[in-house]
């Protein structure tokens, strides 16, 4: 007994420490108003649960609440496009892809949250954000597919854009494919543009990156003068064929609990495919090597499978899911998510974006992979 109380006693002695238990994600509101702004429409959520704060991409600014909707700071100042964010619980920041298509850059940017304390934090100039530039995303965009020594720009109509990329957007923190635990890596999903005449854009493709070693590359975010700091290859390169959508993956999320990676997705418009918006790749199965179907020459890459759950394509054999989770998706810890809604509200006179977060339960089903959470 008295083992026991010591026990009971240095337990209580570590919560009294860090302050609190953690707190239980079943219990977190069915419901998070991330407010009205005078910017792009949400591109995507990170969440530090432990400390009960959300973040959310406006596109243009991003935007920090805690869990009751009350705003705690933004930042703003971004002529580029910031799309989907996750949080890094190793370092305690947010990262977030950001895209500066005519310029041809392509980065990661590294918020420092501590530091996001009052309104209109200047994306620039206060000492929050870092970038790090991706080089193997601008070779991929920049790729003059039909040989004729002309890139053609920022345009879907076109061969150029090797495997059809339109830059990057989903985002999100995991393991190695294939490996349930281990080092967290960063994971970074391509843009892929939608274009029926061409069969080389039909996988969605992801890098993977180790950002223990890139405080080396971290520069201020200059967005008139862009940078090229950053690492010359990934840590690996994946492809999963769901068919070609719009845009590729907006939203990337790995849910520890099932071992599952998720892709939010626009639609695709080939009518051969099934055009599902939600696809989840079999986090338990490694990659394997073979050939990337649809290439103009034989190519082989490391594939990942579709986990088998949803509904099933018979035609093609892609599974995945009509449901939809492309502005906002967030694994809480044992099965629950936060999901965004967008919307527009006009307040005297202006137009202003909204994003409402509602939890959800994994479910796998494949009339709905997701059930709401009532309170």
């Amino acid at each position: 007994m008295k083992a026991i109380v010591r026990v009971l006693s240095v337990l209580l002695s570590a919560v009294l420490v860090t302050g609190s238990a953690k707190p239980a994600v079943e219990d977190f509101p069915a419901t998070v108003n991330g407010g009205a702004w005078p910017a792009g429409h949400v591109q995507g959520i990170a969440v530090d649960a432990a400390n009960e704060v959300v973040y959310y991409s406006f596109t243009t600014m991003l935007v920090k609440t805690d869990l009751e909707g009350t705003v705690l700071g933004t930042v703003t100042g971004f002529t580029g496009h910031l799309g989907d964010l996750d949080f890094n619980e190793k370092d305690g920041r947010v990262y977030g892809s950001l895209e500066y298509k005519e310029a041809e850059s392509f980065y990661i940017a590294i918020f420092d949250v501590d530091r996001i304390t009052g309104m209109d934090m200047d994306a620039e100039t206060d000492g929050i954000v870092t970038a790090v530039h991706l080089d193997e995303v601008v070779q991929d965009f920049t790729a003059d597919m039909d040989g004729d020594g002309v890139f053609d720009g920022t345009i879907a109509d076109t061969p150029d854009h090797r495997y059809g990329s339109s830059g990057i957007d989903g985002v999100t923190f995991g393991p190695a494919f294939g490996w349930k635990n281990g080092k967290q890596l960063l994971t970074v999903a391509y843009g892929i543009y939608s274009n029926t005449e061409r069969t080389d854009n039909d996988h969605q493709v992801l890098l993977q990156y180790d950002v223990t070693r890139w405080r080396k590359y971290e520069q201020p975010l200059t967005q008139e003068a862009p940078h090229t700091s950053g690492p010359a290859t990934p840590d690996g390169k994946y492809f999963v064929r769901t068919g070609n959508t719009t845009y590729g993956v907006q939203n990337l999320d790995y849910d520890a609990f099932t071992h599952t990676w998720l892709l939010g997705v626009y639609k695709g418009v080939k009518p051969q495919f099934p055009n599902y918006s939600l696809f989840a790749i079999d986090g338990s199965s490694r990659p394997v090597r073979g050939a990337i179907e649809g290439q103009p020459a034989y190519e082989e890459g490391l594939l990942l499978p579709l986990l088998e759950q949803g509904l099933h394509h018979e035609p093609t054999g892609i599974r995945g899911w009509n449901f939809t989770a492309d502005v906002g998706l967030e694994s809480l810890g044992n099965g629950y998510f936060y999901i965004a809604t967008q919307g527009r509200a006009v307040e005297d006179g202006v137009t202003r974006q909204t994003a409402v977060l509602d939890l959800f339960r994994w479910t796998g089903a494949p009339s709905s992979p997701f059930e709401l959470v009532a309170r």
